[in-house]
């Protein structure tokens, strides 16, 4: 049965390939399973049958039979689980991939999002200029302390798994900010991961969208 993702009709990043479909597709993609993109308005997002699949009114969602899950990082775990090609066969070394899908969306992302926020949000309180420097440490230090552990390996764990696919698609998150580039092994670990045709393909097909929507 071919799944069906949620995805935003019109996607706040702007065809960046930054919103979190992003993350199921590439997924989906790595392992080789079609699926359907059923685009939500922002007000569609917050009606009652969308609702019943995400309390929280967001995207993605992902069903397929009975099956309805929410959340990426739930849904990726759950095409690595039910595909082959995301998690090692070794008992172990599946238990440290499922370490770093946790550890890229617990530990490293929490910091970025709250940098965007701020920016977003809080840009006109007279503490913003103040608190920025503040939160961009607070990334540093998780950088600095994953890039020793990455240190000139092409991926987190071995092979490319799941892990790597999260971690890669929270790094994304601050194209633009110039913090990334101060951690080299990081750059490249991103590149190496939008080199990927299964990343191309998921890019593609959720840039398509955004270039739709403004025809």
């Amino acid at each position: 049965m071919t799944p069906t993702i949620t995805a935003f009709a019109r996607s706040p990043d702007r065809g960046r390939g930054l919103a979190r479909d992003m993350r199921v597709r590439w997924a989906l993609e790595e392992v080789g399973q079609a699926y359907d993109t059923r685009l939500l308005s922002f007000d569609e997002m917050k009606q009652p049958a969308h609702l019943a699949l995400h309390p929280f009114g967001q995207i993605p969602t992902y069903q397929e039979g009975d099956l309805a899950i929410f959340e990426s990082g739930a849904i990726v775990l759950h095409v690595a689980q039910t595909h082959a090609g995301l998690l090692p066969e070794d008992a172990k070394a599946r238990a440290r991939a499922a370490m770093w899908i946790f550890a890229a969306l617990n530990t490293v992302e929490p910091p970025i999002i709250e940098r965007e926020q701020a920016r977003y949000h809080e840009r006109d309180e007279p503490w913003h200029e103040a608190r920025l420097p503040i939160l961009e440490k607070r990334i540093r230090g998780r950088l600095e302390q994953l890039s020793g552990r990455l240190s000139n390996a092409d991926w987190l764990d071995g092979t490319f798994s799941a892990g790597d696919l999260l971690m890669v698609t929270v790094l994304r998150r601050l194209d633009g900010s110039g913090i990334l580039e101060t951690f080299p092994n990081l750059c490249a670990y991103v590149a190496r991961g939008k080199a990927r045709p299964a990343y191309q393909r998921a890019f593609e097909a959720q840039r398509a969208v955004f270039t739709a929507s403004q025809g």
